[in-house]
């Protein structure tokens, strides 16, 4: 079947503006990511009710199957998800995590303190924003419960701190990913005063949204920022708790799994470390492996460049599942818990998967659309130089919001910044990538369709439109934020003078946001 082409027509954005509209106005994400599907597929089929539904069961198809054999990175996620939940569910059944919560009531004394330790866990665990969202989720979300913090509150830190630290660490999924394509940009153009690695360092301290991100973080932790529907659910969560009952919502509740009694920290801590180290080093030895087999020497950003992120995730899932399961099997407990420990665990992750499997789908006909090929066509003309890292910012978060996906819009968008510095000026070279890089992210934080998104909902086990619509005020003044630095650094160059401007700009936003927290 051939499908029309709408590179060149608004209509391409119309499956996505509706799926993300009825998503945000009637908060029911499945109902509104089929709608957009299902206009989508008619668009593209020429209004052939036949040939829609032939669409429409390829494309799902294709989220599970892929040339013939099985989509080995969707179904890794899924297979990752599987496992946390199940991992989840057993280190509850350990009693480690009420441990863990206990532990935390005597070193921790306030929702501020939980707060931090949930940001700070954001923060030093870098290594993929899907690990980062699920993994810090499940060791937080037991003492954020146990001080009133709420579930948005928890989903905005992970969410907030996961895309952030990977887009600004070398020494991630993300890093190796974008490495990779800076690395053909700057043979392209002939820019050999810079190594891939060398100009993603640069790129660092241009990247205001990442920045500034991570510390609005601390910001609203530290002082309180609490805004609009955030407000709401934070009030929301300090009441639910009434005098003299238990001030948290434990797993023993949401789950229905009944926890050892004399359950110790440490099941609880080491597991995770178990999935976190063993996570890591399978994506080292399976970027090594790939090195290898093109006759390349090992080196740690070599193997992060080639790793098998999904492949390492399930990997390094299944080592934390064992190693929860050694505790309770340790702990002599019956069988008939264990297996329904695992099996509830698995069921809490069915509405995530469902989600996710609609989300895929969405991306596959916001694809077929040429989405990101109609809004990258508006940025090309005749604009003024110094216009274009701000423009090539507002229009890389539209494509990321538009699509639900930061990985695509650098794949589409950073040749594109790369060509235009190329035809009028090298020296914007980094400034418009970096552009690229922050839009990316800002817009896949705003995106209801997102993954990561998505992940973070989950991780905190969060009500998903409630992140999206509580998250959003946060995402939009750091925008604000980032478009005064990119303005600044497109008519100066400078990136100290840029980097001033946005911190200006920020202790501004704090300021105003302090002012509507006390109202």
């Amino acid at each position: 079947m051939s499908l029309i082409d709408y590179s060149a027509s608004t209509l391409s954005i119309l499956p996505a503006v509706l799926a993300l509209g009825l998503a945000i106005l009637t908060r029911r994400v499945l109902l509104s990511l089929g709608l957009g599907i299902i206009l989508g597929a008619l668009l593209l089929a020429n209004y052939s009710v036949v040939d829609a539904g032939t669409y429409i069961y390829s494309t799902v198809k294709g989220v599970v199957v892929e040339d013939g054999g099985l989509n080995t990175w969707n179904m890794s996620i899924v297979a990752f998800l599987l496992l946390l939940g199940m991992m989840t569910a057993v280190l509850t059944l350990s009693g480690g995590t009420r441990a863990f919560a206990d532990w935390a009531l005597n070193h921790i004394k306030d929702k501020r303190g939980a707060s931090l330790l949930a940001a700070f866990l954001g923060v030093f665990i870098f290594i993929d924003d899907y690990f980062n969202s699920l993994a810090v989720g499940s060791i937080s979300r037991p003492v954020t419960d146990r001080f009133n913090v709420s579930r948005a509150k928890l989903a905005y830190i992970l969410d907030s701190t996961a895309a952030p630290m990977c887009i600004l660490m070398p020494v991630s999924s993300w890093g190796a990913y974008i490495m990779t394509i800076i690395s053909g940009i700057l043979v392209s153009h002939g820019m050999t005063e810079y190594s891939p690695l060398g100009a993603y360092v640069a790129l660092i301290p241009m990247n205001f949204y990442a920045i500034f991100t991570l510390l609005m973080v601390f910001a609203v932790i530290v002082f309180r920022l609490d805004i609009g529907a955030m407000k709401k659910h934070e009030k929301i969560a300090e009441k639910e708790i009434s005098e003299g009952e238990q001030a948290y919502i434990d797993l023993q509740d949401e789950l229905g799994i009944e926890e050892y009694e004399q359950g110790k920290v440490g099941d609880l801590v080491y597991p995770i470390i178990s999935l976190i180290a063993g996570t890591l080093f399978f994506m080292l030895y399976t970027g090594n492996t790939a090195l290898a087999a093109a006759g390349k020497a090992f080196s740690v950003l070599g193997a992060f460049e080639n790793t098998d992120v999904g492949a390492s995730l399930v990997y390094g899932g299944s080592i934390g599942l064992i190693f929860s399961l050694v505790t309770v099997l340790r702990q002599k407990q019956p069988f008939s818990n264990i297996g329904y420990a695992l099996w509830v665990g698995a069921k809490s992750m069915f509405g995530a998967i469902i989600i996710l499997f609609f989300a895929w789908s969405i991306g596959t006909v916001i694809g077929d659309m040429k989405t990101g090929a109609y809004l990258s066509g508006l940025v090309q003309g005749n604009i003024g130089l110094h216009w274009l890292p701000v423009i090539l910012f507002v229009l890389s978060g539209a494509m990321a919001f538009s699509t639900g996906t930061s990985w695509g819009t650098f794949g589409i968008m950073l040749p594109i910044a790369g060509d235009m510095a190329g035809a009028t000026d090298l020296a914007m070279m980094l400034p418009m990538l970096s552009a690229v890089l922050a839009g990316s992210v800002f817009g896949d934080h705003c995106s209801p369709i997102s993954d990561t998104t998505i992940l973070s909902s989950t991780g905190a086990r969060c009500e998903h439109i409630d992140h999206v619509s509580t998250q959003l005020p946060y995402a939009l003044s750091m925008a604000f934020v980032s478009i005064v630095g990119f303005i600044v650094i497109g008519f100066t160059g400078s990136t100290v003078s840029a980097f001033i401007a946005s911190s200006i700009a920020f202790v501004a936003v704090i300021a105003c946001m302090k002012v509507l927290a006390k109202r």
